[in-house]
């Protein structure tokens, strides 16, 4: 590690604590900030469900969803036995107002220290969960509350969702999460642009031609699939994950790395995103829905045979989108006639999290025909499997017999580059709660905006006839995704590839 930075002692409560997100996610990054030094002696973590658990049951679970997410390096004894120390269950059903009484022991003598309530739970509890805990009294000046995506299912749950949480807590104390803006190389992003005076003059419309931006997953909906019927590709990745990529990418420089600064600019992007409505829904976007295929060699079911099974029957035939194609546009100076192409889907062919920063070709090529073609550059931005940032740039072929270009790849690899592990998303978000810093949680109006620009495209697919575009698992999507980018005489990378 690079710099530990310390934080003040605190005490986290989990709700949904034997949930998977916190049995995969949360848990082990507050054990791997346990194992790197930056909990303090005295800091305490509550696990909150109603599973009838002693203390001693739960954190028999978690040390089982540990040894399953975690590298066995990691997994040491003498952080095991600090960590597990302060780890206690309180069987609650925190929809319920009665029965505070044990969470509210395990809290006292803590008014005074951060206190961190994360909801991992569906978006539907958070307005009853946060009113219980005003009524238990439990809520400090020093508490943060912790909402997970997705806030709601349109603009008016979600306005509803931040009213109720906005009762209870100040906008300041509540941490929406948005774990993709914890990714090392996200936070990247904004390095590359404004600590470089390379990039920040060609960022603009005279130097790019368009941005991709993929999220790829290889996996299906498996055991989500009751919650991933009710939500959608559009809900679960676009409104959130992907327009906040977007945001960064897009945004002005803001005024100093601080947390109003940043909003304050991906704000105005969201707010400058053209809207697509009516007739431009079936122009500007494409929604698909896998079938049955291989990925990596391995035959997977359809997503509908998926809800079928988890019905142990026929389910309703469903028009959830399990991937979706949309052409965004920035409507200001800077990207006026830059399209945003923005894709995301399961069962494709691989896992791949990329922003695709696509320039303009040369103006005029001085090179002889036979010298080979000249590319244009391509900034590519990985965010994961493999962190790390590529520039596409000509060179020439070396060796004699005259000049030939081909594209060569500087590519700089986090994994090579910075040898040492280095904190994952959660990690550092939940450090950042603790800190009281939410430069990297989106702000009530972000979330509102982005529901604003997502929820036209929503009731034209509900309005039109058609259901999502079929596309057999392992593929790119429908070939209708291919059809949107290859109308402006563009292609996605991948195929490019």
């Amino acid at each position: 590690m690079a710099q530990i930075i310390p934080v003040d002692i605190f005490d986290i409560v989990v709700f949904g604590g034997t949930g998977d997100l916190a049995l995969r996610k949360l848990m082990p990054s507050l054990f791997l900030r346990d194992h790197d030094g930056q909990i303090p002696d005295g800091s305490r973590i509550l696990g909150v469900s109603r599973s009838d658990l002693s203390s001693a049951d739960y954190v028999a679970r978690l040390r089982a969803g540990l040894e399953q997410h975690l590298d066995q390096d990691d997994l040491d004894d003498g952080t095991w036995q600090r960590f597990s120390a302060r780890i206690a269950h309180v069987r609650l059903d925190a929809t319920k107002a009665e029965g505070w009484d044990g969470l509210v022991q395990d809290l006292k003598d803590g008014e005074d220290r951060s206190r961190v309530f994360y909801l991992a739970t569906s978006p539907d509890l958070f307005g009853p969960i946060c009113r219980n805990l005003k009524t238990a009294g439990v809520v400090t000046p020093k508490a943060r509350v912790v909402l997970e995506k997705p806030i709601g299912r349109d603009l008016e749950s979600a306005c509803r969702i931040n009213d109720e949480v906005g009762t209870v807590f100040n906008e300041d104390q509540i941490f929406r999460i948005d774990h993709y803006l914890g990714k090392e190389t996200v936070q990247n992003l904004m390095a590359l642009r404004f600590a470089n005076s390379l990039f920040e003059p060609l960022w603009t419309s005279a130097s790019i031609d368009h941005i991709q931006i993929t999220v790829a997953e290889t996996i299906g909906v498996g055991g989500r699939s009751g919650y991933y019927d009710r939500s959608g590709a559009l809900r679960d990745m676009v409104q959130n994950h992907l327009l906040q990529l977007l945001c960064l990418v897009a945004m002005e420089p803001p005024v100093r790395l601080d947390k109003d600064s940043v909003r304050d600019e991906k704000l105005k992007v969201l707010q400058a995103l053209r809207p697509i409505a009516d007739g431009d829904v079936g122009v500007k976007t494409v929604s698909g829905q896998y079938r049955s295929g291989a990925v990596d060699g391995q035959a997977v079911p359809g997503y509908q045979d998926e809800l079928n099974a988890e019905a142990d029957g026929d389910a309703p035939e469903s028009n959830t989108e399990t991937f979706v194609v949309i052409k965004a546009e920035v409507e200001n100076w800077r990207w006026a006639g830059v399209p945003f192409y923005l894709r995301t889907g399961k069962r494709l062919p691989k896992r791949s999290s990329e922003i695709i920063i696509q320039f303009r070709p040369v103006p005029h090529s001085i090179f002889e025909q036979g010298a080979g073609e000249v590319v244009a550059n391509r900034l590519v931005i990985r965010l994961q499997p493999d962190e790390g940032v590529t520039l596409n740039l000509m060179t020439k072929d070396p060796g004699p017999g005259g000049l030939r270009l081909r594209p060569a790849p500087l590519n700089l690899s986090f994994a090579e580059t910075f040898k040492v592990r280095y904190p994952d998303a959660y990690e550092r978000l939940l450090m950042d709660v603790v800190r009281g810093n939410p430069t990297l949680f989106m702000r009530r109006d972000e979330v509102e905006a982005a529901w604003s620009w997502v929820e036209p495209i929503l009731e034209g697919w509900q309005r039109g006839s058609e259901r999502p575009k079929a596309y057999t698992a392992g593929t790119w999507g429908p070939s209708a995704a291919i059809a949107l980018i290859e109308r402006d005489g563009r292609t996605w990378h991948d195929d490019a590839d």
